[in-house]
């Protein structure tokens, strides 16, 4: 269906600028592999570009198996827990908490070696578009919005340029703002509906991040 994440990245971007013309809109890319899709919607847009960092919180001795993700709001946690996973897969909070920690330390970690001391673009009533290189589940995603909410965001565009298409319909449910180029299925994982799909460096997060950096 894609390429690879520079090619989805420019059909995402064409697409959003016919819906976001004159809108005065912030980036923001989701590392690993949606910063590099982000790079050529942020082109598209004119828009400067940063980063994001939400973290999968996967289940005790399935580190794959999602059931929430945190992110950063400043200082600030943003914990998002599918409910249903934790009650049937019997999760104790103290293991929630120690995952928290975990993912935060990561998360810290990824800010400052992607940012190389850069500042934090500025939120504060603008409209964010946040970029992904699919949506799975959709926990990541919801982790990501509201820390982007938090930070002052007027409106937050969660853009992808795959998801299933139950998921896309219960974010819009929950009052997201989606922007999917495909929703196809059956959907067993991102990669599938991109010919080159490989992994992501920190590095590559570093360049692209760079490259869009106002001068």
């Amino acid at each position: 269906m894609f390429q690879d994440r520079a090619a989805a990245g420019r059909r995402l971007g064409e697409h959003l600028r016919a819906r976001l013309e004159g809108a005065d809109s912030r980036v923001l890319g989701i590392p690993r592999g949606g910063v590099l899709v982000a790079a050529p919607v942020a082109a598209a847009l004119g828009a400067p570009l940063d980063v994001l960092v939400p973290r999968k919180i996967g289940a005790p001795g399935q580190a794959e198996l999602a059931i929430g993700a945190v992110a950063l709001a400043g200082d600030e946690e943003i914990v998002v827990l599918d409910p249903v996973a934790v009650e049937q897969l019997g999760v104790l909070r103290s293991y929630v908490a120690a995952e928290v920690r975990r993912q935060r330390q990561e998360i810290e970690r990824r800010l400052a070696a992607y940012r190389e001391g850069a500042p934090t673009l500025g939120l504060q009533g603008r409209t964010v578009v946040l970029v992904d290189d699919g949506i799975a589940t959709g926990l990541t995603a919801r982790a990501a919005v509201q820390a982007a909410l938090r930070l002052g965001a007027r409106a937050v565009i969660l853009a992808a340029p795959v998801a299933p298409p139950e998921v896309v319909r219960e974010l819009r449910r929950e009052g997201l703002q989606v922007e999917v180029l495909e929703t196809p299925s059956p959907f067993l994982a991102v990669g599938q509906f991109y010919a080159e799909f490989g992994p992501v460096e920190d590095d590559e997060v570093r360049v692209a991040l760079a490259a869009c950096r106002p001068s």
